[in-house]
């Protein structure tokens, strides 16, 4: 192959590459959905929880304190997922981009941003360490089940339930936009219906403690392994349903 038959055959990856980047930027042109509001909602909650522990402190109660505040964020990237389908999909369209590079681009902005907020969520869990919980025994990140491998595995399972939260949020905004908000509630009901029906299913056949079992054994670190398995089948799901989606 000659030198202009290379050039010319790499240039459709070179131009989708550069588009899906595009997007990227696209999506970052609204800094308060990626940027300014789960940095608000992680301080929020951290000082919140701060306040809360100082105040049981001066109290005398002693022993460590632990709070789940500092899972807020992730509940907020579903909405962020949302926000990201919802206000930039047909300026994208209007473009001329493919669903390939938007879906793409909005997953590794997605990304972006959540590996900053988890290493943010990384460094108050080290600080926490090294001062016993701000000389309170107070921890907000610190929480010792998540930890256990250490803070490399504890900032990746923070990333692996942010980008699932994001995801959720994105393929319900899909949904919304092909089928309407009716065929969207019917989904979330039919959803909780079966993780109701799935609890009661252990419930009648008491198997609660093999299933904290299970969770046991299998650590912080491999319930994250399967969190990114999760999150890959439900990043195909949503693919493809962004796919059927009319302009």
């Amino acid at each position: 192959m000659t030198a202009a038959a290379e050039t010319f055959s790499t240039r459709p990856t070179d131009r989708s590459r550069s588009r899906t980047l595009g997007v990227v930027r696209l999506q970052f042109m609204n800094t308060q959905t990626f940027v300014w509001v789960p940095v608000l909602v992680l301080g929020g909650a951290w000082l919140v929880t701060l306040l809360i522990h100082w105040i049981i402190s001066a109290s005398g109660v002693e022993g460590p304190m632990f709070s789940g505040g500092s899972q807020a964020p992730l509940w907020y990237f579903a909405v962020v997922g949302a926000q990201a389908m919802n206000l930039t999909y047909y300026f994208s369209q209007a473009m001329s981009l493919t669903r390939r590079e938007f879906y793409l681009g909005s997953l590794a902005a997605a990304a972006i941003s959540a590996v900053g907020i988890s290493t943010v969520f990384v460094l108050l869990g080290l600080f926490e360490q090294a001062t016993d919980g701000y000389g309170i025994n107070g921890y907000f990140a610190y929480l010792p089940w998540i930890w256990v491998e250490g803070a490399f595995a504890a900032g990746l399972t923070y990333f692996a339930l942010t980008m699932l939260a994001f995801i959720l949020g994105f393929w319900f905004a899909i949904v919304k936009q092909r089928f309407g908000p009716l065929i969207l509630t019917t989904v979330l009901i039919a959803i909780a219906l079966l993780l109701l029906g799935g609890a009661a299913l252990i419930s009648l056949n008491g198997l609660w403690p093999e299933v904290w079992m299970w969770f046991v054994d299998t650590q912080s670190l491999g319930l994250t392994l399967w969190a990114l398995g999760f999150c890959a089948v439900l990043a195909v799901g949503s693919y493809l349903t962004l796919r059927r989606l009319t302009s």
